[in-house]
């Protein structure tokens, strides 16, 4: 035991003696000493302790485009970072390496709350990302960082599945600022047979951060060939957000290549994402982008009222600003939902690896 391994409250005991996590939907059921799906998530001394408080797979300071979130803070760098494990099972995972670690040394960094928030400052960064695995897993680490994020005015940005239970839920999103949501597919089959999961949770987190929280949310769906990509799923997907969370919610359409347990299946051709994105546009979505391709086109913002280009994006790479300082359309002062502040910043697509000591 030591400081790394920390009480937990989303859990309760069973009339077998077993404890059942209340983290997530997968709700597992332990006896001593063993661990949840997730890896970081054990019974210890009769209930369920976090044991990788503090420990994180490695720091960068990335683009806030790459996480991918389009419309906050522009250009702004953002301080990311993961544990290992993850309460999926996705076959495509493009961070197994980490998601899948069953191995604590994997946990190279190890930082305090307090230690992150002055770093993010010390390094100009706007905000921090849990990212890399799903920061549900590692809910009590993510959400103190977040607190001591709020005293020194950095924001809080959760890179996530949303596969979460919902007074955990609710928790958690209360210390976000942002999110992008990876809504992996629009059908219970693909949850089951590809993520080990289920749709419905998904959904319904979707529509609690859209209307019950201020966070701001964008959705990013990994579009694999044969598997989530045929014209009729998408057109369903895409038809339920926009009834479900309006017009307004940012949407980005990426591509797969070979990864993990799925290096059978073909990359996803650019005509895949250029579709899909029509498709959305069709059902009423305004700001629909493509990603993991060269896409200068799908990958910028344009106003919905008069098409002005807002915002030219190649790769990371921010060109032509169309914004007043507000967050307007110079053109014809629409505003453009998201969170802005002046002129975008000017990070582009570097990608800076670092090392945190407390």
């Amino acid at each position: 035991m030591d400081d790394t391994v920390v009480s937990t409250k989303y859990w309760h005991t069973l009339a077998d003696g077993r404890v059942q996590c209340d983290v997530c939907p997968r709700h597992c059921r332990l006896r001593e000493g063993q661990r949840g799906l997730c890896y970081v998530r054990q019974r210890l001394d009769g209930e369920v302790k976090l044991v990788s408080y503090g420990r994180s797979s490695g720091f960068c300071v990335d683009p806030i485009e790459k996480k991918p979130l389009n419309h906050f803070f522009p250009g702004s760098r953002v301080l990311s970072f993961g544990t290992a494990g993850c309460n999926l099972a996705c076959k495509f995972c493009q961070n197994w390496d980490m998601s899948k670690s069953r191995e604590m040394d994997t946990l190279a960094d190890s930082a305090t709350p307090e230690r992150l928030a002055a770093s993010a400052v010390e390094l100009g960064c706007a905000s921090i990302a849990f990212t890399y695995n799903d920061p549900v897993i590692f809910l009590e680490y993510a959400v103190d960082v977040a607190l001591a994020c709020q005293e020194s005015s950095i924001q809080s940005v959760a890179v996530t599945a949303g596969y979460v239970d919902p007074a955990p839920r609710e928790e958690f999103f209360r210390a976000m600022n942002a999110t992008n949501v990876d809504l992996k597919a629009f059908s219970e089959r693909f949850y089951q047979k590809i993520c080990g999961g289920h749709l419905a949770p998904v959904l319904e987190t979707l529509e609690f951060i859209n209307q019950e929280t201020d966070v701001w949310l964008e959705i990013t769906t990994l579009l694999i060939p044969g598997e989530n990509d045929s014209d009729r799923e998408i057109d369903e997907m895409t038809a339920w957000l926009s009834e479900h969370l309006g017009a307004d919610v940012p949407l980005h359409f990426t591509a797969f290549h070979p990864d993990w347990k799925m290096r059978d299946i073909n990359r996803t051709p650019a005509e895949t994402l250029t579709r899909a994105r029509q498709l959305a546009i069709n059902n009423g979505l305004r700001y629909v982008y493509t990603g993991n391709v060269h896409d200068s086109q799908g990958a910028s913002t344009y106003c919905h009222v008069c098409n002005e280009m807002l915002i030219e994006r190649d790769w990371y790479q921010l060109g032509h600003w169309g914004l007043s300082s507000d967050g307007r359309c110079q053109q014809c002062q629409t505003p453009l939902p998201g969170r802005f502040d002046g002129l975008p910043g000017k990070l582009g697509a570097t990608r800076i690896p670092i090392r945190l000591r407390t």
